[in-house]
């Protein structure tokens, strides 16, 4: 088949790119810098030159695609609130509105847990459980926003399913791995009640497995969470993941509830003063990698015939080979 994808220099982009090529697909992958398009030239792909708000040039470049991959996101834990809004809000509008001109039959979005994350818990989440009208700022609120649109698109022209992997990780992983050994190396690293309690996660190559399924058998206007299976213990996980890379997160620890207080704080102060840079917690943080979150992917299962096929085991292993 052949493929549009954004966000196709980034991490979940790169792996797809790579096990499209690998079936034998045809993928155009947005590109909106040099070093961008040579990333995703080396990987197979045929990069085109433009961003998110080149509909034109995502529309000409969708003509003839069965599927578009909306992979691109601004994922960080704070910023700018307009940026998130430009990138993640408008930047998924503008891709639905090029897909539908270039008569696409399907657009998979990928989206997140964070789009749910309102300060609730979240465990054992499904499907059933309704994106809620008041998100965190910023990451969570534009993902949520966005997740809004892509399933209001669904009609007969064109097919729209969302995918929301959690905790993603795995081989080329420039996120989530690289941030995490760089705070420890700066100190800036602790655990919010010692990090024993469950987490979902979802290896990046079962990531794509679940958004080639989705295009092909997912319902329109639905979502469906990915995981690797069963939850994990945050802490013996996020300690193994960082073993690969010869970094030892130690056994620093804060109580929760400090962190929680140092969120909001920080966050009006952010947002009283514009301070530039990162405040040093967030109720993002404290909510999504300081307690449990634990997501059902039954549904992806039942549904799209996903397995999972990566074990963290098997993960773990290739991280390890490839450090």
């Amino acid at each position: 088949m052949k493929a549009f994808v954004t966000g196709g220099s980034g991490f979940v982009g790169r792996n797809l790119i790579r096990t499209l090529r690998r079936r034998g697909d045809e993928v155009r992958a947005l590109a909106r810098t040099a070093t961008a398009i040579e990333v995703v030239t080396q990987l197979g792909a045929i990069g085109i030159d433009g961003d998110l708000d080149s509909v034109e040039a995502m529309r000409k470049w969708m003509a003839g695609c069965d599927v578009v991959f909306h992979a691109a996101a601004l994922a960080a834990e704070w910023g700018p609130r307009d940026a998130f809004v430009h990138f993640n809000v408008d930047g998924t509008r503008h891709a639905l509105e090029a897909a539908r001109a270039a008569g696409v039959p399907c657009f998979v979005h990928v989206g997140t847990e964070a789009a749910l994350c309102d300060g609730t818990p979240l465990v054992d989440v499904d499907e059933s459980r309704p994106l809620p009208d008041h998100p965190l700022p910023r990451y969570p609120q534009s993902k949520n926003q966005a997740e809004r649109l892509v399933v209001a698109a669904n009609a007969p022209q064109l097919r729209t399913v969302v995918v929301r992997p959690r905790f993603i990780w795995g081989n080329d992983d420039t996120s989530v791995l690289t941030a995490l050994a760089a705070a420890v190396k700066a100190g800036r690293f602790m655990w919010m009640d010692g990090g024993r309690y469950p987490t979902s996660t979802t290896h990046v190559d079962n990531v794509c497995e679940g958004l080639l399924l989705a295009a092909e058998k997912g319902r329109g206007g639905e979502a469906y969470f990915l995981t690797d299976g069963a939850p994990v213990e945050l802490r013996g996980f996020v300690t193994q993941m960082l073993a690969t890379r010869g970094v030892d997160p130690g056994d620093k620890s804060v109580p929760k509830w400090l962190v929680r207080v140092l969120a909001r704080i920080c966050e009006w102060v952010w947002e009283t003063f514009g301070l530039k840079g990162e405040p040093p917690a967030t109720r993002m943080a404290v909510h999504l990698f300081g307690e449990p979150v634990t997501v059902n992917d039954a549904k992806a299962r039942r549904e799209l015939g996903y397995v999972g096929k990566v074990t963290r085991e098997q993960g773990m292993a290739s991280l390890l080979t490839r450090a």
